[in-house]
């Protein structure tokens, strides 16, 4: 489904007054680009291209808010190291707001190893950083002045405050719900209005057919519980009803990135008072044409691309 006239309009005006908080894992990513990804087992493979790149959940959807035309801030830990710093300066230049993106001396930054194979798709392995768990240091008085709030599930405590002072200044609460342990869910989902489910995450916490565990989700008390699904397009549960929206089909050369890029376009779109239907719509369409370029943030489209994507 492409995005109407009247979407775009109200994209196009509001997006630059909009400003979303986007809290969770920051991460340094070591991206290897290869012909075939690990078949299992011992095995070398040989990369063609090599990159070390700023990545994460929640920052490059920051990032993804920033480069669509909004405001956005990354609320997130750190090591005082120089992944730390390397990717602090690389949201800065992005135009990211970084001032609640702490550096902790003695602590450790979250880094990823990432193969990338021909056809797009990729593998991943991450270490996600060693930091204190507490957020007390967070200014949740901003929040009332903010258009939603996006958070992903690697800082429970961050995620949990940030949620709280959401709901008590009726700001919209966006879960970028990535694999993760059922607690982190069980603390969540009940301070979460819009779920976004990655389909393995859905089948780990939910291991059902899909319309019964967007069901499950909805009983948490979201009042969206969705899942992309990649290429099969995105599912979700609204008002206890059920609805689909298929993929655009695009020539993907590179999908990392995608599930972020999604996250951060459906925050800014719900941020801005769109519909579930259209923020989707857009969301998936700025996915889309990130999966056709190569690079997690390199890849990110800006608002005009999206835009001319209407038929």
């Amino acid at each position: 489904m492409l995005i109407d006239a009247a979407v775009a309009d109200q994209l196009r005006m509001r997006a630059p007054s909009a400003r979303i908080v986007c809290l969770g894992l920051s991460a340094l990513d070591v991206v290897w680009r290869v012909d075939s990804l690990f078949g299992g087992g011992s095995e070398k493979i040989r990369a063609g291209a090599h990159a070390t790149l700023g990545g994460g959940m929640a920052a490059t959807a920051a990032v993804a808010v920033a480069r669509l035309g909004a405001k956005a801030a990354f609320w997130g830990r750190g090591g005082e190291d120089a992944a730390g710093e390397q990717m602090r300066a690389e949201l800065a230049t992005e135009g990211v707001e970084v001032k609640k993106f702490r550096l902790f001396p003695g602590g450790q930054s979250s880094v990823s190893g990432v193969i990338v194979g021909a056809d797009g798709e990729r593998q991943i392995v991450n270490f996600r950083g060693s930091f204190p768990e507490a957020a007390d240091w967070l200014p949740l008085d901003e929040i009332a002045r903010t258009s939603a709030v996006l958070a992903d599930p690697s800082w429970v405590a961050g995620a949990s405050a940030l949620f709280t002072a959401a709901r008590a200044a009726n700001v919209p609460t966006i879960l970028d719900a990535d694999v993760a342990e059922p607690d982190v869910f069980d603390a969540l989902l009940p301070l979460t209005d819009h779920a976004v489910f990655s389909t393995p995450a859905l089948e780990r916490f939910q291991p059902m057919p899909i319309g019964a565990a967007l069901a499950k989700i909805a009983s948490y008390g979201c009042r969206v519980a969705a899942v992309t699904r990649g290429a099969e397009g995105v599912s979700w549960r609204e008002e206890g009803a059920a609805h689909e929206m298929r993929a655009q089909t695009v020539d993907a050369i590179d999908t990392t990135g995608a599930g972020d890029v999604f996250h951060g376009a459906y925050a800014l779109a719900i941020g801005i008072g769109l519909n579930t239907s259209d923020a989707i719509a857009f969301a998936a369409g700025a996915a889309a044409i990130k999966c056709t370029r190569a690079g997690a943030r390199a890849g990110i489209p800006s608002l005009a691309d999206c835009l001319a994507l209407r038929g």
